[in-house]
């Protein structure tokens, strides 16, 4: 069968959910107090969603989001701060306690036409409202208050099982709004869940839908997809699900993309990358994993092999892998800040290799560039996901520690203020001049600024020196 039917009776678990000491006690204490009030005015009240999947799972939930029967009008009613972010949909945000906790109408959906919102809806029951959401594992409803799970769609089952399952259809599902194809991969790499085989056959089928959703909600998926310790797994499920060639394509032109297997005895580039989010940190930068997708975006559309020694080689992938990673990242609606970053580590991972033979104030220029630490931590799973030597990342942690130690190193000597006082004027000239003096002070022939003036001055005055 392609989905399960919703449990005919209500199923309780009176074993309730266990205590997670590693949960904050405020947003936790702060929600059972919303469900108190909610059911001491005489509504129905439950915990629903991510927040009892994740404490059934012994994990640290994000968020507790809220379900009720009682209507936005009367939530409003209940407490002193409220936002309403989808009245028509009875969605209201219950701001207490510094935290914000999304409480929602139990409600059912129809008439999907976009792919993404519900054309029509009404207000229900709380099992209505659990036969609407996405998956098993997602429709659970808990009752702090008399600890007791309840379960209309066989939930507690798939949890315990580690399968993502739709609730209902999978089709059906998927069709009422496609960035559950999505979803679904993502749950599944989290978790470390398998997708049932219904599901992943209509998200294959179903693949080209994706391309309907809105760039930034595509991002929010990939960026929980692509993070540390899952991210390898997430990576490989996309390509198995259909959906990279539809998000990714110029990450999915990498699977059939060899490499020379002297520098790369993994094989291809989509393999290389794989190996490499495998190797993340648990705790690392948003930036770096897409720092690791992305280095060598650009070596499909530069390989090149030798007609005589049949040696493969991509000249400038670097370069124009900068160019492709803006244009992926701008696509996906990256903030700005996070998008240079990310260009800037693609477009620099070639140079690490040269670091032993750099002039002191060009290595030193690379140390202090301000995303160095995630350029120098992508240079570590670069080497480790192929050849698998650290020497010039040892190198290069050393010469940072050195660095440490020269604070005066830092700050520029001069500004462009200082050589105007020395009669320069704006342009091409005055700024060539700041990096000379720049380029002196980084190889230590420059160390005060009273040295650095008499220098540019000598210059200035047609000397050489």
């Amino acid at each position: 069968m392609p989905g399960r039917r919703a449990q005919p009776i209500l199923l309780c678990l009176p074993a309730g959910l266990p205590e997670n000491p590693a949960v904050s006690p405020s947003p936790r204490k702060t929600a059972i107090e919303i469900i108190r009030r909610l059911q001491k005015a005489g509504f129905t009240a439950f915990w629903v969603g991510g927040c009892v999947r994740d404490f059934l799972l012994g994990r640290q939930p994000q968020d507790f989001d809220i379900a009720t029967e009682a209507r936005p009008e009367q939530i409003e009613g209940l407490f002193a701060q409220t936002i309403a972010v989808g009245r028509k949909f009875g969605v209201m945000v219950v701001v207490e306690g510094g935290h914000n906790f999304q409480v929602a109408t139990f409600r059912a959906e129809a008439e999907y036409a976009d792919g993404r919102r519900p054309g029509r809806v009404t207000f229900a029951d709380a099992r209505a409202d659990a036969l609407r959401r996405d998956f098993t594992i997602n429709g659970l409803f808990y009752d702090p208050l008399s600890k007791r799970t309840y379960d209309w769609v066989g939930g507690a089952v798939d949890l315990k099982a580690g399968i993502i399952r739709t609730i209902g259809v999978p089709e059906e599902r998927f069709a009422e709004d496609h960035l559950r194809l999505l979803r679904a991969v993502r749950f599944a790499a989290q978790l470390n869940f398998q997708i049932e085989p219904h599901v992943s056959a209509a998200i294959q089928s179903l693949a080209p839908r994706i391309q309907a959703i809105s760039a930034e909600r595509v991002r929010d998926e990939l960026l929980k997809l692509f993070a540390p310790p899952h991210a390898a797994r997430g990576l490989a499920l996309l390509r198995n699900s259909g959906l990279l060639e539809y998000i990714l394509p110029e990450l999915a032109a990498t699977i059939s993309c060899e490499q020379s297997p002297d520098y790369h005895p993994e094989g291809v580039v989509f393999e290389h990358i794989r190996l490499m989010l495998e190797k993340l940190p648990k705790s690392c930068p948003e930036s770096l994993p897409w720092a690791v997708l992305l280095h060598d975006i650009a070596k499909p559309v530069t390989a090149t092999r030798d007609a005589q020694t049949g040696a493969i080689h991509f000249y400038g992938h670097e370069k124009v892998g900068a160019v492709m990673a803006g244009e992926i990242l701008r696509r996906l609606r990256f903030p700005r800040r996070q998008m240079d970053e990310i260009v800037v580590c693609v477009k620099n991972h070639m140079q690490f290799k040269d670091a032993r033979e750099m002039r002191k104030a060009t290595l030193r220029r690379l140390l202090l560039r301000e995303t160095f630490p995630t350029e120098l931590e992508l240079h570590r799973l670069d080497c480790l996901a192929s050849h698998g030597s650290l020497e010039i990342y040892d190198f290069l942690v050393e010469q940072a520690e050195e660095l440490k130690k020269k604070p005066a190193i830092r700050p520029p000597l001069l500004t462009g203020r200082d050589l105007i006082a020395l009669g320069m004027t704006p342009g091409p000239a005055l700024g060539a001049l700041l990096n000379d003096v720049r380029e002196k002070q980084l190889a230590e022939e420059l160390k005060t600024r009273r040295e650095a003036r008499a220098w540019a001055k000598r210059k200035l005055g047609g000397e050489t020196g």
